[in-house]
């Protein structure tokens, strides 16, 4: 048996400690950002006015919606949107498609929530050809170096089972959220000073040697593992080699000015009072071209008290078909609505182009929790905004037979439309008729 087992065993597990984050998206090669220099947001050059990148945006909750406020009564056009649809509904009727009937038909309850914009439970992700990866992620990987973020993730890590885990590498790490919009104006906002910049450029190079010290050690104990073995540490060196291709983006991005923000540094205020501030920066990101791809989830640590509700969020998605407790979640379930269709006017007033930033971003608005109150990840409860879509329908897809559509059918849409050339996403069956 090899000696320097445990020593490759300690330097793995101090490349998590010092930070690195393993299993991030493939990089393309760097393009020059035109808003890489410092310019203010609308400072865009004629050409950047003219020619704008289609964008991705996925909005989700991990306890679901209360299923009757949320699906209209009849399909098509001019369906009547429920309570918790009406804010969205009554401005952006033309900019939205709604959905029933697309799942992933995974089980699980709150264990299958994660599945939301992967199609995949992690626990069987083995089988899969990409793992479950997510759609954010899928999409970063062909955004490459061309940001400074190929994705940004949003949201909290308190509550249930850990905090949010919406967003899957395609080796199966789950990404860890930015938790407040303080620290999400700093990373898209924020320079650091000289001092600051040589430290992290030393940082930066003592990781790419520990890597290749990590690389040398796994190589030599390969050739004395049997095959299962072999194949575990495989995934590892899909790991490490993801890990060299975010310090290769951290290294071309390090000394190139982020753009000027034009608000002052927000402070945190908790989840409920965040959610706007974290939809205005999202939106400032995906306008200075910091990112085209960015996620929020919401789930532990919204503070129902903050909206006069005294009992906790999670308790009441499991009403148990009590009224009190019904109106008490709708009115939790109708304020993320109302913030949600707040974003999209904002991102419609955005000039982009020859069109709205709404226009040049796919805007997906759900949850991977079909009916909190019996634990069913069936029917999820589904809204897609701008992109350039056929809109204006409410579309009520069959359950279950010949006819039904998974939801991974949307995702590959979407991924298409993005520029990603592939046929499959997931367990789909192609693209999603109809939009």
């Amino acid at each position: 048996m090899p000696t320097h087992r445990p020593d490759l065993a300690g330097r793995r597990f101090f490349l998590r400690a010092a930070g690195i984050q393993l299993a991030l998206p493939v990089l393309d090669s760097l393009r020059p950002n035109l808003l890489g220099s410092g310019l203010a947001v609308g400072a865009l050059s004629a050409q950047a006015k003219t020619v704008r990148p289609m964008r991705i945006v996925a909005v989700g909750n991990a306890f679901g919606y209360y299923p009757p406020q949320f699906f209209p009564k009849e399909s098509g056009a001019g369906y009547d949107a429920p309570h918790l649809l009406e804010p969205i509904a009554k401005e952006h009727r033309k900019d939205i498609s709604v959905f029933s009937g697309l799942d992933h038909g995974v089980k699980g309850g709150h264990f299958a929530v994660h599945s939301f914009l992967s199609g995949v439970r992690q626990v069987d992700a083995k089988g899969m050809p990409d793992g479950n990866i997510s759609l954010d992620q899928r999409a970063a990987e062909a955004v490459g170096g061309a940001t400074r973020f190929p994705s940004l993730t949003l949201g909290s890590e308190e509550g249930l089972h850990g905090g949010c885990m919406m967003s899957w590498t395609r080796s199966g790490t789950r990404v860890n959220p930015i938790q407040g919009p303080r620290e999400l104006f700093r990373k898209l906002f924020v320079n650091e000073n000289e001092a600051d910049q040589a430290r992290t450029k030393d940082r930066l190079v003592l990781q790419g040697s520990i890597l290749d010290a990590v690389n040398d050690d796994a190589r030599s104990l390969k050739r004395s593992l049997g095959a299962r073995d072999q194949g575990k540490l495989d995934e590892y060196f899909t790991s490490v080699r993801e890990v060299e291709k975010v310090l290769e983006l951290r290294q071309k991005w390090a000394a190139i000015p982020k753009p000027k923000a034009g608000m002052e540094e927000p402070e945190n205020r908790g989840l409920v009072n965040d959610i706007p501030v974290l939809y205005d920066l999202m939106a400032l990101a995906l306008q200075t071209d910091s990112t085209r791809i960015a996620t929020l989830e919401i789930a532990g640590g919204f503070e129902s008290s903050v909206l006069g509700v005294r009992k906790e969020y999670h308790a009441l998605s499991h009403h148990g078909q009590v009224q009190e407790a019904i109106d008490l979640l709708v009115k939790l379930e109708r304020y993320q609505t109302e913030q949600f269709a707040r974003f999209l006017t904002k991102m419609k007033s955005i000039e982009d182009g020859d069109g709205s930033l709404l226009d040049h971003t796919m805007v997906i608005f759900g949850s991977g929790m079909g009916n909190g109150n019996a634990h069913t990840n069936l029917n999820l409860p589904v809204v897609l905004a701008g992109g350039g879509f056929a809109h204006g329908q409410y579309h009520a897809f069959p359950a279950n037979g010949l006819n039904r559509q998974p939801l991974s059918n949307l995702f590959l849409s979407v991924l298409q439309r993005f520029g990603v050339e592939q046929q499959k996403f997931a367990l789909s069956t192609g693209t999603l008729r109809g939009i």
